[in-house]
């Protein structure tokens, strides 16, 4: 049977608390913010709607009453997440899925990735953990007209695969909202150390998740044997 599932990459795949939730939080102090907690960026994710980084950046600053050009923000925040030659915060990321994993699914599903990532940005790290070509299909922010919480990248491989069943695998309301728009089994990821987690969970529910387990490598026991 063509199954596919097909996972969202940070908080799922990777632990990002180190990079990107860092990123946004230095970010916002470098334009003379607050350095916003841990909380509060959950809070937002756990609202919908700030997928990506830059924008909840951007809006933390403007609820702060500081007015700074989007492209200055997002130049900010690559420069301090890629560093001069990848060797920014990126280089914080922990990968999650314990050894094995990956190629006990890979043996029962063919396995993809949907991220907000841009190329540039989902390189660096898949590049470094030699897993380049491991997953197929690989679609990111570059290659979708809307991002999530739209649906377009998880019809864009429903058409591109064609698969007779399919899960997505996230860790936000905007993975799960993406999922029921386009008609797809949402499985979502609460890790046991995030920030507002019960809240999370609740989220994850509300948007339509079939199941929320604490972290990818109880991925299996949620899955059909």
């Amino acid at each position: 049977m063509n199954q596919l599932l097909l996972f969202d990459m940070d908080g799922v795949l990777v632990d990002v608390t180190d990079s990107y939730r860092e990123a946004i939080q230095q970010t916002v102090a470098s334009f003379g913010g607050s350095r916003p907690s841990r909380d509060l960026i959950q809070d937002f994710k756990n609202r919908g709607g700030f997928n990506c980084d830059w924008r909840l950046s951007h809006q933390i600053l403007a609820d702060e009453g500081f007015h700074v050009e989007f492209d200055d923000v997002v130049a900010r925040f690559n420069e301090l997440f890629l560093g001069k030659n990848n060797d920014g915060l990126v280089l914080r990321e922990r990968w999650l899925p314990a050894d094995a994993l990956l190629d006990r699914l890979a043996a029962r599903f063919r396995i993809g990735v949907y991220t907000g990532r841009h190329d540039f940005e989902i390189a660096p790290t898949l590049g470094r953990l030699g897993l380049n070509g491991f997953f197929d299909p690989v679609i990111t922010a570059d290659m979708v007209a809307n991002a999530k919480p739209a649906p377009d990248g998880i019809l864009q491989a429903l058409e591109t695969c064609r698969p007779e069943r399919m899960w997505y695998i996230g860790d936000t309301v905007d993975d799960g909202l993406a999922a029921r728009a386009a008609g797809v089994p949402f499985i979502g990821i609460a890790a046991s150390s995030s920030p507002k987690r019960d809240e999370l969970v609740c989220a994850l529910q509300a948007a339509g998740a079939i199941a929320v387990i604490t972290d990818i490598n109880q991925l299996e026991s949620v899955l059909p044997q």
